[in-house]
């Protein structure tokens, strides 16, 4: 009897405890909704953002990511959607799920809020082309990812915060009006890092010194490596006396004598450099031309072309003026564009008869299976129209859609979602990752 009672009361707190779980996280969810939802009545914005009380916040709302059993709002993804004024305090920075924000190009305005960037659970942050201004928040989340909040009008030094992020690998603050000294990084993941065109001042610490120069232009008083300009030589210079005049004035009637002569032999030296690059360039591609190798990595195989990244390579015959003309199938929620797809990090996933599949991670966390076509000569009339069959058949619950295309003369890529289970090859012969 005492056994019996004892699994009644435990079947009953086992019920307690679930149920008390749901509540909590329909709570959450429902104070995740009530934030967002004063977001969008204080920021002016284009009828295409549908939030509204009546819709289901993780299936209709646009632009909103929830966690697998949608208890949770962990990523926002309006880019150019038409936002205007500026973010309100306590709407963003209470969805302490967070994991991806991503409002860049759009026009929000003033300060940003300082509990945004402090969330928790936050890896990645693009904010960037807006009109954002006032100091960067000191607090930020240590799971932080990629920080990009270029092309603003924020202003003061760089918060000792971000010194010891361990995982941020992307750090774009460019075209700001950012001053001060560059603290002494200490980023272990830090690939992507660009602080050009601020205000920044004093020398370039040595745990930044890799990147390069580009990093770094316009900031007029920025100085030692990899820039050119030393740092003795932007610090004032005390006043000369009249004795170092004369040297100086004796030096300079020196140098003009000899400027005639310099300046023949730096444009013969000119000269023969540029028809040593030219003669270099044109070796390679004659070798380029002969060369009938296939596969994404054609520059890192050939002496000639160096090293290519992996994540660009996919991307080697886009054209500058189609680059964001990348074509999205009905259904499709993505909100990338070409560009974005380009800067992803990628990996070789298989190759085939027809050409090879990467996994492409954007910056925005997002990962999708780029499918590069090898060999394909066809319109692009014709191209489209073989798509548009390839689209309807991915409607079927068991096929694989087809989520976006690009096609350029010398470039055709297929995009699809990742399936992080395996291949359909592994899965049929019993093997599992």
């Amino acid at each position: 009897m005492k056994l019996q009672f004892s699994n009644v009361s435990l079947v009953l707190l086992i019920s307690t405890l679930s149920l008390f779980g749901l509540i909590i996280s329909a709570a959450d969810l429902n104070s995740d909704r009530q934030a967002l939802l004063e977001f969008a009545s204080a920021v002016p914005h284009a009828p295409r953002l549908n939030w509204n009380e009546s819709s289901s916040i993780c299936t209709s709302w646009v632009g909103v990511t929830c966690n697998s059993n949608h208890t949770r709002v962990v990523g926002i993804h309006l880019p150019g959607i038409g936002l205007t004024g500026s973010i309100p305090e306590n709407t963003i920075g209470k969805l302490d799920a967070l994991r991806v924000l991503s409002l860049h190009s759009n026009g929000l305005a003033g300060s940003l809020p300082s509990n945004i960037l402090s969330i928790p659970s936050l890896q990645f942050v693009h904010l960037q082309k807006n009109n954002f201004s006032g100091l960067i928040p000191s607090s930020v989340s240590p799971k932080l990812v990629a920080l990009d909040i270029s092309f603003n009008s924020f202003s003061g030094s760089i918060p000792s915060a971000f010194q010891n992020l361990r995982r941020l690998t992307w750090f774009y603050l460019q075209n700001n009006s950012i001053s001060g000294p560059i603290p002494d990084f200490n980023l272990p993941s830090l690939k992507y890092l660009n602080l050009s065109n601020n205000k920044l001042n004093g020398s370039i610490p040595n745990s930044i010194k890799t990147f390069p120069s580009t990093a770094f232009l316009g900031n007029s008083f920025l100085c030692g490596p990899p820039l050119l300009n030393n740092c003795s030589s932007i610090s004032p210079s005390p006043s000369p006396s009249p004795a170092s005049t004369q040297i100086q004035k004796a030096t300079v009637a020196h140098k003009k004598s000899f400027s005639i002569a310099a300046i023949l032999a730096l444009v013969i030296g000119g000269i023969a450099f540029l028809s040593l690059i030219v003669l270099v360039f044109f070796v390679c591609f004659l070798k380029k031309k002969n060369n009938k190798r296939s596969g994404i990595l054609k520059g890192k195989s050939s002496s000639c072309a160096g090293k290519a990244e992996v994540s660009k390579s996919f991307g080697s015959g886009v054209q500058a003026a189609e680059k964001n003309k990348l074509f999205f199938f009905e259904g499709s929620s993505y909100t990338f564009d070409l560009e974005d797809l380009l800067k992803a990090s990628a990996e070789v996933l298989g190759k085939g008869s027809y050409g090879t599949a990467y996994k492409a991670v954007l910056e925005e966390g997002v990962t999708m299976v780029v499918k590069r076509l090898k060999e394909v000569m066809v319109g692009k009339k014709e191209f489209e129209q073989q798509l548009d069959i390839v689209g309807r058949i991915g409607r079927h619950p068991n096929v694989m859609p087809l989520r976006a295309y690009y096609y350029s003369k010398d470039e055709k890529l297929l995009v699809y979602s990742y399936m992080p289970e395996g291949s359909l090859f592994f899965l049929l012969h019993g093997m599992f990752f």
